[in-house]
């Protein structure tokens, strides 16, 4: 079941294009990489879907109805700006922000006091937010974007400004979130974290959706007939055994191993090729390598603007 459909939607300004045709369907309970370049319209759809702004045309429907203002209280949103009041104190407008959210005096404090426990902010209570640093302006608001529970949350670039270590914490909140129900749209150019994180994608780029749909599906796709091949013995024999159907891609020396990429050609299959390498190496491993997100990401792209 899809908690979220875009259909068709367009958006356009006085001299460009932002959203040109673009559908997304999001599943319940998905992690969904909302994925682009600079500029590509990530921020326009996510500033729809916020109801920040509407669409020229098209149609858009959370659980089945279309989204209207009363849908606001089911979404959260964390921009990838920060929107924090320097002066404030940081429990008094966590507490003003949760309250906008629609949670009573009682609920929000009681629910505040968890996180910030959680979040190691206690101590932070009563200081003004300027004083605070990027990564740690970026907990609170992350704070007060899940705290009312809404079914959609939207993240844009949520790891910004974070160590090694709070990323880390907030990618085991993101995953427990998703745990409890939620369905999580997540905008980054941080490829690394879609592979961990992501079940579903929707590239972008020039206002037009490039590829959508699962990502074990979109990587079947993207394959490469690549295999890396771990083996002892004589590279140069190796080297000697390949013909025209195959093409050596990398080669990486270890210790007493080495370590090939070899590319299929010509509708090759892998069992030809290790009867090939059988005869004349050691084989220890053999497995196929996949293109990685990064990996489709660039070649998406380029193949976009070259077209």
């Amino acid at each position: 079941m899809d908690i979220f459909i875009a259909e068709e939607i367009v958006k356009r300004f006085i001299h460009t294009t932002a959203l040109d045709r673009v559908s997304v369907s999001i599943p319940k309970g998905s992690i969904y990489g909302l994925l682009g370049p600079n500029g590509a319209g990530k921020t326009t759809l996510i500033r729809i879907i916020n109801q920040i702004t509407a669409p020229d045309e098209g149609s858009l429907y959370l659980n089945g109805e279309r989204l209207n203002p009363d849908h606001i209280r089911n979404i959260g949103y964390l921009p990838e700006e920060r929107g924090l009041y320097k002066k404030m104190k940081v429990g008094e407008q966590a507490l003003y922000l949760a309250r906008l959210k629609g949670l009573s005096k009682t609920d929000a404090l009681e629910r505040l006091k968890t996180w910030f426990e959680k979040f190691d902010m206690t101590d932070w209570w009563n200081r003004k937010v300027e004083e605070l640093s990027k990564g740690m302006q970026q907990k609170v608001q992350f704070i007060v974007t899940v705290l009312h529970e809404p079914e959609l949350l939207i993240f844009d670039e949520p790891f910004s400004g974070f160590d090694p270590i709070n990323t880390d914490m907030l990618r085991k909140e993101i995953l427990s979130l998703q745990e409890k129900g939620s369905t999580i749209i997540f905008s980054t150019h941080n490829m690394s974290s879609v592979e961990e994180l992501c079940d579903h994608i929707t590239l972008i780029d020039k206002g037009k959706t490039l590829i959508e749909g699962p990502i074990d599906r979109i990587r079947e796709h993207y394959r490469c007939d690549t295999y890396e091949v771990g083996f002892q013995g004589e590279p140069e024999r190796l080297k000697s055994a390949l013909n025209k159907h195959y093409e050596l891609v990398d080669t990486f020396r270890e210790k007493d191993l080495t370590r090939v990429r070899i590319r299929l050609l010509h509708h090759t299959s892998d069992n030809e090729l290790l009867s090939l390498l059988l005869p004349v190496v050691h084989i220890v491993s053999f497995n196929e390598v996949f293109p990685s997100m990064n990996d489709i990401f660039i070649r998406v792209v380029k193949e976009n603007k070259g077209s």
